[in-house]
């Protein structure tokens, strides 16, 4: 009987539960008795004094540049405040002493879409001919409420890289563009509050890596399946700036990558032709390079988002494709070209390689 009565009203809960169904639900137990029926493991943890904040994830993130408006983006990473550790020779102690060099900033990288404003893809196309553009912003974090976290303040940024995505005609995934940005410096704000107003596009384009048409002068692209992702990087120079400990950029080089393609064989006579010349032959002059663009396209396949324009191309591989997916039986080449120069433009571009 003792043990009996000893019986918790867990166990009594759970067995007439089991019994009773939901009729057990309309009992209604006092607030003391009801808090003591729950073990103390299956309580949730109690809030300190004056509340707590809740935990939140990494939701979105919107960037702001040049006093525009804010403008959501995919993704966002880096900007943060850092330093190289110093270690000193080993002393009598036989312990060597460490300490900080000079504070740096990482870089700031965020993807974005076809959605931006003229004004970002503007400052792309400035980066890729060499007319450096200095800017201030932030990076925004905000929860999945738009209220804001915290934000990123970056000064004297100039954009480092700009990675166009890789396309592949049998894929139907996302594509995005890829910016890094290296600021002079960079402040970390926390004590932020709001909501988040950044600016919608108007009509958010998808933007697929399967949709794109490839031209060069002279060359049967129309078989073209596959083409390696366009990273094109500026490099910097760091001058110290004495008792700030700051360090200013300046830009160097621009460097533009080759340009990679896939093709199906049975299309690459003209490409056949193109390399024996260039390359067995020895018929690499100036005026046998080649100039041509490339288009990623909406949807419709008739719309032109972005264009990328290539000066002076010049073959130097054309070999099979090894990767190629052996299930359709279809024999593809590579071609490796390099570029000497590229322009990038929103929306199209009419040039010499248009047809009528």
């Amino acid at each position: 009987m003792n043990d009996d009565r000893a019986t918790t009203r867990r166990r009594f809960l759970g067995t007439a539960a089991g019994a009773t169904g939901v009729a057990l639900a309309t009992v209604a137990w006092p607030a003391g008795q009801a808090a003591a029926a729950v073990p103390e493991t299956d309580r949730a943890p109690a809030s300190p004094i004056g509340g707590e904040k809740r935990g939140y994830t990494a939701g979105k993130f919107a960037f702001e540049f040049g006093g525009a408006a804010a403008e959501w983006v995919h993704s966002a990473e880096g900007g943060h405040a850092t330093a190289d550790v110093v270690t000193e020779k080993m002393g009598a102690d036989h312990l060597s002493k460490k300490h900080l060099g000079n504070i740096k900033y990482e870089d700031l990288s965020v993807a974005v879409g076809a959605g931006m404003s003229k004004a970002f893809y503007s400052w792309i196309a400035a980066s890729w001919q060499a007319n450096y553009q200095r800017k201030d912003g932030a990076l925004l974090t905000a929860d999945f409420n738009n209220n804001l976290i915290k934000k990123l303040e970056f000064f004297n940024a100039l954009i480092t890289e700009t990675g166009m995505p890789a396309l592949d005609g049998s894929s139907k995934d996302a594509a995005l563009i890829d910016v890094t940005f290296t600021p002079e410096t960079t402040r970390l704000n926390r004590k932020v509050s709001g909501p988040v107003v950044a600016a919608a596009a108007a009509k958010q384009k998808q933007w697929i890596v399967s949709n794109f048409r490839l031209t060069i002068d002279g060359l049967d692209c129309t078989r073209v399946s596959k083409i390696e992702a366009l990273v094109v990087k500026q490099k910097f120079v760091e001058n110290p700036v004495g008792e700030n400990r700051d360090y200013q950029k300046e830009p160097g080089a621009l460097e533009f990558p080759n340009l990679v393609v896939t093709l199906a064989e049975s299309s690459a006579e003209s490409w056949y032709t193109w390399f024996e010349d260039f390359l067995v032959k020895g018929n690499n002059g100036q005026a046998q390079e080649k100039n041509g663009k490339l288009e990623y396209l909406s949807p419709n396949l008739q719309d032109v988002l972005f264009t990328v324009e290539f000066k002076h191309l010049g073959i130097f591989k054309l070999e099979p494709d090894n990767g190629a997916q052996a299930s359709d039986n279809l024999a593809r080449l590579r071609a490796e070209m390099y570029v000497e120069q590229m322009t990038f433009a929103q929306g199209p571009v009419v040039g010499p390689n248009d047809t009528a």
